[in-house]
């Protein structure tokens, strides 16, 4: 099978070359100073390309000073535009950035537009030997795929061979593809489907892994290992960003430890035929224990090679308590579709994009919200992630400008511009007065 490189500014992504580790700024672009700020403290952590906010012409023009300054302090690392809904922005920001994002859902609401934009944004990146990732959202696919497959698995590859298909008719193949969701089965399943394609045709474009809205802490940890490391060791990706509603630079670590551990990409973990696995860790720390056996145990629950796990964890000579395993236990089977032991929680990191302060509103969710067994909230910055890209929520919290909140059940707003300081009371209303009508049930 032929292996695409694609160049990013100083990388190679794809083929033999590491995995790449990559992150997203959560300032506002036009913010130029607290932006390149957190580029060098992003670039110093380990993050090996960035991805910023771009949805108008203003962040294209704050994107040219910040790649300036990085230069100008011989800051290398490559940074990535990332456009929705406005395909001349994409085309703008490609005269600048080494990589632009799009959407295949949304770059253009025509087809035949979106074709035609797509072949002008291919120009300018011939031009300027910029790339381009081809970024298919579960919950944000475009009507025509919506209406023949659903939105799906199937659907996501369609979507993202689609326009594989467009690229190699303009003969541009720096292109990376992503197919990201917030379920880990979905989206594993998505890259599968796609990966056996790329098969099919004898040629292999890098893929971006992404579980979408990961939500933050140990879970959302838990949770981007199981995705990643299912696909990982079967030798799928070529480049991580875990997504957690924290600080971007809380998120490197994590990244960089898993791409580590895959570092050449294949190597499952070694198990018996048992339904139930007993496994015994000695680890320098806890987060070192919950990524390695995440990484480990996550694609044997996922795939259901097995049903349950049995620990013994030590850390640093001292053996954990059983409640403390038990809460890892927990978030693995549910982080790999088994087990539902309380609520999910899909949560963005937020972006350029986001009016209010996300991280202490989803804390404040989270709690008020933590006897909801089986039902799954999220908690998004903009309209531009909310609908999209809490595909699988049951009700969601989404910001729609400063200080007004809409909220959601499933992918349908009930309250709309509802001030922020009510909207989570308006949340806690809506699920209440559901469950009361017998609404919705929680899969339990």
């Amino acid at each position: 099978m032929k292996k695409i490189i694609v160049n990013i500014g100083n990388l190679h992504l794809g083929g033999d070359n590491p995995i790449v580790v990559q992150t997203m700024c959560n300032t506002f672009t036009q913010d130029v100073e607290a932006s390149y700020n957190q580029c060098v403290r992003l670039s110093k952590s380990g993050a090996q390309l960035i991805r910023l906010t771009t949805q108008g012409m203003k962040e294209v023009e704050a994107l040219k000073e910040i790649k300036r300054r990085l230069l100008t302090n011989n800051i290398n690392v490559p940074l990535s535009a990332d456009v929705h809904f406005t395909a001349d922005v994409a085309i703008a920001a490609a005269e600048i950035v080494d990589k632009v994002r799009i959407n295949p859902g949304n770059f253009a609401r025509d087809f035949e537009v979106a074709q035609a934009k797509f072949s002008q944004l291919v120009d300018v990146c011939k031009r300027r030997g910029v790339a381009i990732r081809i970024g298919v959202n579960h919950g944000s696919l475009g009507e025509r795929i919506i209406s023949e497959y659903g939105d799906s698995p199937a659907g996501m590859k369609e979507s993202a061979l689609e326009w594989i298909k467009m690229a190699e008719a303009l003969s541009f193949d720096q292109i990376v593809i992503s197919l990201k969701a917030s379920n880990t089965l979905i989206m594993t399943e998505a890259y599968r489907l796609l990966y056996d394609e790329f098969k099919k045709r004898g040629i292999y474009y890098p893929l971006h892994l992404g579980v979408t809205e990961a939500g933050n802490g140990q879970s959302g940890r838990v949770k981007s290992a199981v995705g990643f490391s299912t696909l990982l060791s079967e030798g799928i990706g070529d480049t991580i960003r875990v997504s957690l509603t924290e600080d971007p630079e809380n998120e490197i670590p994590v990244a960089k430890f898993i791409a580590d551990y895959f570092k050449y990409r294949k190597g499952s973990f070694i198990f018996n035929r048992e339904k139930t696995q007993h496994v015994s860790y000695s680890e320098k720390s806890w987060n070192d224990f919950i990524l390695k056996a995440s990484c480990e145990l996550g694609p044997l629950l996922l795939d259901k090679k097995i049903d349950d796990i049995k620990l013994s964890v030590c850390i640093n000579g001292e053996y954990s308590s059983d409640e403390k395993i038990g809460s890892f236990r927990d978030d693995l089977l549910q982080a790999s579709r088994r087990v539902f032991t309380k609520p999910e929680y899909i949560a963005c990191p937020g972006c350029g994009r986001t009016l209010f302060n996300l991280e202490p509103v989803f804390e404040e969710v989270k709690r008020r919200t933590a006897h909801l067994k089986g039902y799954n909230i999220a908690v998004m910055g903009c309209v531009v992630n909310g609908p999209g890209e809490m595909a699988d929520a049951d009700y969601g919290y989404v910001g729609e400008g400063k200080n007004r909140v809409s909220i959601y059940r499933g992918k349908n707003p009930v309250y709309r511009a509802v001030p922020e300081k009510e909207a989570i009371d308006k949340l806690l209303e809506l699920i209440e007065e559901d469950a009361r009508n017998k609404v919705f049930l929680p899969r339990i």
